[in-house]
């Protein structure tokens, strides 16, 4: 958590991190730290210790901090903010162990996924598991707004997953339709963890919906480093293995971008290797030539900074805080790990 990665946008580069909004939220997250382990507790033993699995395996839980820091730069003094942010991370840790059964999925942060060990049906009653405890923990904050704006994300994120399977193998996906899907499936959690964070200090719909609007944008732009490093990233840095969308066939940008800038022969590779599921152990190798060649995980660098432009902007309306400062560089951040 809070590792500084070089990042190179900027004039005369800069070096991003999370280490300013870690420092902010730690003591709130301390508590975090602790209603999760105790919310994922539970006299079936396999729960805890599938969910433990999972929740201990160092994921940098952005979201939960996103929950923390905006309360808190709205001003809020209460604790409510404590049970959002769980909430948002049990749902999170909810959408992984469904998302590695349907994508089956190996390794999650670089450990052998749940599902490997404990099974498939184990993975997704956990997950079931910590989407009613996360739900519990929303009607406990007695804010209606916050449960509905949670409750309405989980919707989209399974209206998300449900669109990737239709548009999943399909090499005619156009870039619209695929920021659609990284818009339900990833971008709604982020959306819904900010905004929840003006709702809890009851601050004006301007600034909810301007933390809805900074969430949003930043998880479009973390999907979209997410998918450039998967064709030219580390194990390390990306949390699973690199080539995974590729060998699970998913349609990420890099691919429709090649996909439509290649040539009669190139567009049947990708045809054969993600339509068919005809791979060799070479394919992986020639499908970074390709992207590589057509510019394509540039251009989806690019696109994360457009987004990454369009959060910081959302934040334009509030005041200069240590607060802001570190939710601007969080956009920062994730998109440095591109580089």
């Amino acid at each position: 958590m809070g590792v500084v990665i070089p990042f190179e946008g900027g004039e005369g580069g800069c070096r991003a991190s999370l280490e300013p909004l870690v420092g902010l939220v730690q003591a709130d997250m301390d508590r975090v730290n602790e209603a999760i382990l105790a919310r994922a507790h539970s006299h079936v033993e396999l729960i805890p210790e599938l969910a433990g699995h999972l929740i201990n395996s160092g994921g940098k839980r952005i979201r939960p901090m996103l929950t923390l820091a905006a309360a808190r730069m709205c001003g809020y003094p209460g604790e409510h903010h404590l049970k959002l942010a769980t909430a948002v991370e049990f749902m999170h840790t909810a959408t992984l162990l469904h998302d590695d059964v349907v994508d089956e999925s190996d390794l999650r942060r670089g450990k052998e996924a749940a599902r490997v060990i404990w099974g498939n049906q184990a993975s997704v009653l956990v997950g079931d598991y910590l989407l009613g405890q996360a739900f519990r923990m929303m009607v406990e904050t007695g804010s209606l707004e916050a449960l509905r704006i949670l409750s309405n994300a989980a919707c989209v994120i399974a209206e998300g997953e449900v669109l990737q399977l239709s548009v999943s193998q399909d090499t005619s996906t156009t870039e619209d339709a695929y920021l659609k899907v990284i818009g339900a499936k990833t971008a709604a959690l982020f959306a819904a963890a900010a905004e929840v964070g003006a709702v809890v200090a009851a601050r004006p719909r301007g600034e909810q919906a301007a933390l809805e609007s900074y969430g949003r944008n930043l998880g479009i732009a973390f999907q979209l480093i997410d998918d450039a490093l998967d064709y030219s990233g580390s194990t390390e840095k990306l949390g699973k293995g690199v080539g995974d969308d590729f060998r699970e066939r998913k349609i990420t940008l890099p691919v429709v971008l090649s996909y439509r800038r290649g040539t009669k022969e190139e567009r049947s590779f990708w045809k054969r290797t993600l339509e068919q599921g005809n791979q060799t152990a070479d394919d992986l190798t020639y499908a970074k030539k390709l992207i590589e060649r057509h510019g394509a995980i540039a251009d989806t660098i690019a696109r994360a900074d457009h987004y990454g432009d369009i959060a910081r902007d959302a934040l334009a309306i509030f005041p200069e805080t240590p607060w802001k400062a570190a939710l601007l560089e969080a956009v920062d951040f994730c998109i440095s790990r591109a580089y």
